[in-house]
């Protein structure tokens, strides 16, 4: 498995199940991405994406987005895009 780190957490909305990521890398929906830290190792596809409450397809570098995440996650936990070899 090839992971490229692609962001960070920055926040996590534990009611709605909703992670704010600082994009380093693109990603667009579709995508399999590992979210890792201390306490924190799973992989999710990219269901949907937003930044300030509207629906995106694609991040570029520097935007902060927030993404629904299957389990949580914390601040400074680093996001990867996986690739499968």
């Amino acid at each position: 498995m090839e992971k490229t780190k692609v962001g960070k957490v920055s926040h996590y909305y534990s009611k709605i199940g909703v992670a704010i990521i600082e994009v380093e890398a693109p990603i667009k929906v579709g995508d399999e991405i590992s979210i890792e830290g201390a306490n924190t190792n799973f992989t999710q596809k990219i269901e949907s994406m937003q930044i300030d409450r509207v629906a995106i397809k694609e991040a570029k570098k520097g935007n902060s987005i927030g993404m629904k995440v299957s389990e949580e996650v914390r601040a400074n936990d680093v996001v990867y895009k996986v690739k499968k070899k």
